[in-house]
């Protein structure tokens, strides 16, 4: 367990900061209330948590679009099992304080959408109901149920998932002698140098200067691990180097977008000016709206280059049960329905939700869509960040290590270094 007591210390004095915030009385911790609009009640988000309800009412908080389409989604399971289930729909910018306030004050949700990058800080407050035995972990796919394990021990399931693929327009590439995706490193450098000299391309890469979701797959491509076998961070590593490195390499040779500000990546790839970029199946959409049917043959998606393997970021959401929960039976209950491979399938229908559950690409529209089935694909090669309290902290802090390479004059190897000093100081 790595350095259990420091970070519970940690964890233990965030909930301290966030009572005095909202006077322990679950108060506004955001523009909007509970509900997402301006004025709605402050208490709401406490008060449908309450003390659990008990017997037939099960609570349930979900934030964004999963909070807006879920209340009519669970009647199916309302009528099944003859139960109400009070879904509260949580602003993502306040979620995080919500949850914070909800459990200290013992007035939690039986079940919530837990954003992933938060699973170790509520695990380690001792918030969270430990995964029953019952649930099956081979039906998951191995990067998004390592998002639910802290120090070993599974708290909750992945409800759906995120993770990044290739987007690469073919006409252009095409153009520069590639009549499939680049399958390598090599191959991903080339073609994106060939996509400015001779496909007349403005770029041939749109990468962020500043975001390790973006850079982190170049580096777990390279064989780097982000902790140690006792959980220690390790971010000075070669694979870190070599992938930072690799990275910042078509930002040296003027092949990456510069960066500025109000850019929309999928209007510059439909106008051909940045015609390769990473991102997650929001994009498919955004692209297909774009482009119209007469851009559909233009382009494809592919999964990440290879070096010594093709690993790339998987985020997403988590279905938890708190610890306090009256209803933990009907709760788990639920959250195995949710996970059911029907509901999955029903569930990206309806929010276009990426499933976790491995079955749930077997079938039906995830299988048949050629676009869609690469991230399915992708999903058997990804990595999750670290389950540590603490990991906004130090992502930010790469964050800014990076842009000092890409931007700046900073080495890679020198950038990882003074990235684990901050991590160190970080975590204490």
């Amino acid at each position: 367990m790595p350095r259990p007591t420091t970070r519970r210390v940690l964890a233990t004095t965030t909930i301290a900061l966030a009572l005095v915030a909202t006077g322990c009385g679950g108060g506004d911790s955001g523009p909007t209330g509970a509900g997402g609009e301006p004025g709605a009640s402050d208490d709401a988000a406490t008060d449908a948590g309450g003390d659990g309800g008990g017997g037939d009412t099960l609570t349930v908080w979900a934030m964004g679009a999963e909070g807006e389409k879920l209340p009519d989604f669970v009647a199916d399971f309302e009528e099944a099992e003859g139960v109400t289930v009070e879904v509260t729909p949580i602003p993502w910018d306040v979620a995080h304080d919500k949850l914070i306030t909800a459990a200290a004050g013992q007035q939690a949700p039986d079940v919530t959408q837990m954003g992933t990058t938060w699973m170790g800080e509520f695990a380690e407050l001792g918030a969270l109901a430990p995964t029953p035995d019952t649930v099956d972990e081979s039906r998951f796919f191995e990067g998004p149920w390592s998002t639910t394990q802290v120090d070993g021990t599974s708290y909750g399931v992945p409800w759906y998932v995120d993770t990044r693929v290739m987007y690469y327009r073919t006409d252009l590439a095409e153009e520069a002698g590639y009549t499939e995706a680049p399958a390598t490193w090599e191959e991903l450098s080339d073609l994106a140098a060939k996509m400015q000299s001779e496909a007349g391309a403005k770029y041939g890469i749109n990468l962020s200067p500043a975001n390790w979701q973006e850079m982190m797959p170049f580096s777990w491509e390279a064989g780097a691990e982000l902790t140690d076998d006792e959980g220690n961070l390790t971010l000075d590593t070669p694979g870190m180097v070599e992938g930072m490195t690799y990275y910042d390499s078509f930002f040296e040779d003027g092949v990456a977008a510069e960066p500025v500000t109000d850019f929309a990546v999928e209007q510059g790839f439909v106008d051909g000016t940045h015609p390769i970029f990473f991102s997650g199946p929001w994009h498919v959409g955004l692209i297909d709206e774009l482009g119209g049917e007469e851009f559909a043959d233009k382009w494809a998606v592919a999964p990440m280059p290879e070096k010594e393997n093709r690993n790339s970021f998987v985020g997403g959401a988590d279905l938890v049960v708190f610890e306090d929960s009256p209803n933990q039976e009907l709760a788990w209950k639920f959250v195995d329905w949710m996970t059911q491979t029907e509901t999955q399938q029903a569930w990206y229908e309806t929010v276009a939700g990426l499933p976790s559950v491995t079955e749930a690409w077997e079938s039906g529209d995830l299988a048949d869509d050629e676009r869609l089935s690469v991230f399915g694909t992708q999903l058997e090669e990804t990595v999750a960040p670290p389950s540590i309290p603490e990991w906004e902290e130090v992502a930010t802090a790469i964050n800014g290590l990076m842009e000092q390479v890409t931007v700046g004059d900073v080495a890679p190897e020198d950038a990882v270094t003074q990235m684990q000093a901050e991590a160190d100081s970080i975590v204490g």
